[in-house]
């Protein structure tokens, strides 16, 4: 196996070239990675664990993404690390690393993507795939100062993907530039080039801002002037996210925790709401994986070791009530957002942690962005992290959400306001 030893973003450096000619096809020219949960024919699917990898024989295929970007005339360098089982936010690997964040050094990437991720940011390729099933491409991406989009559930095929939690597991990517990112996108969504269509409304959700700790003159302002400045100042519109959950989703109930109503920062039905796919993914990942790790006791880093024996023993209990949450949630946000309505929040709200903190105590630390990143995920909808410069010495980024379905609308936002975004901070620090 050979490694790469740059940034420590690469598992496994190979060459696949395309596999038709180069010419005129949407990719060609462009360089990819691969997160270690993809199959590709003659290679093992590592899972981030080397018990998983040693306990599992070479792929007799690969994936169908990985064949489209292929055949789109993109070249794959190789598979990228990534935490255990996927199984993290953080970006650790107890058995082969943490890569090396290229935008904050001294802080983790982000995971589970965290390989692929650093691959882009580091520019060692010009676009990389993860998946993303509570964070994983969205945390990465923010962390790294990258763009990361998690399509709509169901949009992009997941066959050849080791499964962590089939209701909420998607397949993204990462790009630093955004017509890339876009062109990727139309190769694996399978949809041809459509005109860009002007937001109806892009609708800040001021509490989730407020819970940052990045000042919201960083982050929200931004969007605000950039959008003002395209789209007109009748296009920005204003929620407080968390009543506006509460009052659509009455399912979150069974999943409130009283001790945390009361926390500072704390948006309760959001918590509830990240409680209940966490529960939902929790079963799902013991399905799917339970009887493996019970008969092999694979060796765990910590917080992982942990995370993953929860998931073994928890029950059904509740797992009725979370579909209906599911449901509501999709129809409330269809509702507030129409056909091309945005909701703006952002991606994280606290800073990436410093690599020597202990993994083991992240749950606590991820405990408020999952409630943010749950949005997207219990819902379904297409989501997309938007990096906005440095705070601090740590990147900053924003998150666009759209309904499901509307992953070409986004992406083609995302093109048109990206520049904007980007010249708005940079005139905050002139």
């Amino acid at each position: 196996m050979a490694k790469s030893s740059k940034f420590g973003a690469f598992m496994e450096n190979f060459t696949l070239q395309p596999s038709s000619s180069q010419h005129q096809l949407p990719l060609s020219g462009l360089t990819f990675a691969v997160k270690d949960i993809f199959d590709i024919e003659g290679y093992i699917t590592g899972f981030g664990n080397p018990d998983w990898a040693g306990t599992h024989s070479a792929a007799t295929a690969t994936a169908p993404v990985v064949t489209d970007l292929l055949m789109a005339g993109a070249t794959c360098l190789g598979k990228t690390i990534m935490d255990e089982m996927a199984y993290c936010m953080y970006g650790v690997n107890k058995h082969y690393g943490t890569p090396t964040n290229p935008c904050a050094p001294g802080r983790v990437p982000g995971g589970s993507s965290s390989g692929s991720a650093v691959s882009v940011a580091a520019m060692l390729v010009d676009f990389s795939l993860g998946t993303d099933t509570g964070a994983s491409v969205r945390v990465p991406a923010s962390y790294c100062g990258i763009l990361g989009f998690r399509p709509s559930l169901g949009a992009v095929s997941t066959v050849g993907v080791v499964p962590m939690s089939q209701s909420f597991d998607t397949v993204g990517w990462f790009a630093r530039d955004p017509m890339i990112l876009n062109r990727v996108g139309r190769v694996l969504l399978h949809l041809p080039d459509v005109d860009p269509i002007e937001p109806s409304q892009i609708i800040i959700a001021d509490d989730c801002f407020r819970s940052s700790n990045v000042p919201s003159d960083r982050t929200a302002q931004v969007l605000v002037k950039s959008t003002e400045k395209l789209f007109g100042a009748q296009c920005v519109k204003h929620i407080i996210l968390g009543d506006y959950v509460k009052d659509k989703v009455p399912s979150l109930q069974h999943f409130i925790d009283k001790g945390n109503e009361d926390q500072e920062l704390n948006i309760p039905s959001l918590a509830a709401l990240s409680n209940a796919v966490r529960l939902l993914q929790r079963y799902e990942f013991k399905n799917n994986h339970g009887e493996w790790v019970t008969k092999v006791n694979p060796d765990f880093g910590p917080g992982i070791y942990e995370r993953i024996w929860d998931a073994i023993n928890v029950t059904g209990e509740n797992i009725d009530f979370i579909h209906s949450v599911r449901t509501e949630l999709r129809a409330a946000l269809t509702t507030l957002l129409g056909d091309h309505g945005i909701l703006a929040l952002p991606t994280t709200p606290e800073e990436p942690p410093k690599v020597q903190e202990n993994p083991a105590a992240s749950d606590m630390f991820f405990s408020r962005p999952f409630g943010l990143l749950s949005v997207a995920g219990a819902s379904g909808f297409c989501q997309v992290s938007l990096p906005l410069g440095m705070y601090d010495d740590v990147p900053v980024a924003i998150s666009l959400v759209a309904k499901h379905g509307s992953d070409v609308f986004l992406l083609n936002l995302v093109e048109t306001l990206y520049d904007t975004l980007q010249e708005e901070t940079r005139q905050l620090k002139e």
